[in-house]
């Protein structure tokens, strides 16, 4: 099981019966894969729809219809299509149960850095801001560390994408929540160790004595 697939595996199990879900670029698509087939979710796509399918096979593709990112969806039975206004208001009116975006940098008291670089080209701020501050939970889908830096870190260097922190984080190596406005090691991946996680984490954890693992 790869890194991204421990990831997927883990948020999916976040998804209750009902719930409306907006997945972001990235890592945050694979987690429809993973969806139990008897749990009923309906997936929002930002550009206008609810009710997004799998990915189309090749040559079945429809043009006008794309997630956020411009990947080509599908629409299952009864979704229904609208406009971005919409789109928007769902979002900041918070009727989004649960948004998973990925991260390029979560800080100590779980505030999120994932919507440009400094200095690099930016196509557009998308709509990570308004789901931050609007949907009712906010997961980070992201890997623990990148080109060896960690992701988890004491404070963030890049543009926050919001004042308000996220709810979780699941990374390849562990489950970190924000009890109290701590970040707090939930969990952690299977074969890994707690001493692994800490020494690959820049911001400090608050660890109980026992930390299960994951259960993918």
């Amino acid at each position: 099981m790869d890194a991204q697939e421990i990831i997927a595996r883990r948020v999916a199990q976040e998804l209750r019966p009902g719930n409306l879900v907006n997945l972001g670029i990235g890592i945050p698509t694979l987690v429809a894969n993973y969806v139990r087939a008897d749990l009923k979710v309906f997936f929002q796509s930002e550009n206008g729809l609810i009710g997004t399918g799998p990915i189309p096979e090749q040559g079945l593709e429809h043009p006008l219809l794309t997630d956020a990112g411009g990947r080509p969806i599908s629409a299952l039975p009864g979704a229904s299509t609208f406009d971005s206004a919409m789109s928007f208001g769902l979002i900041r009116g918070g009727h989004v149960d649960v948004t998973v975006l990925g991260g390029l940098q979560v800080d100590a008291r779980g505030r999120l850095a994932n919507w440009m670089i400094p200095g690099k080209m930016v196509p557009g701020m998308g709509g990570a801001m308004d789901l931050v501050s609007g949907a009712r939970r906010v997961i980070v889908a992201m890997q623990h560390a990148a080109k060896g830096k960690s992701k988890i870190v004491r404070q963030c260097t890049l543009p926050l994408t919001s004042a308000r922190p996220v709810d979780l984080v699941v990374t390849d190596l562990a489950v970190i929540g924000f009890v109290d406005g701590k970040a707090t090691l939930l969990e952690i991946a299977p074969g890994v160790r707690v001493g692994d996680i800490l020494a690959v984490t820049d911001a400090e954890l608050v660890v109980s004595n026992k930390v299960p693992e994951m259960q993918l």
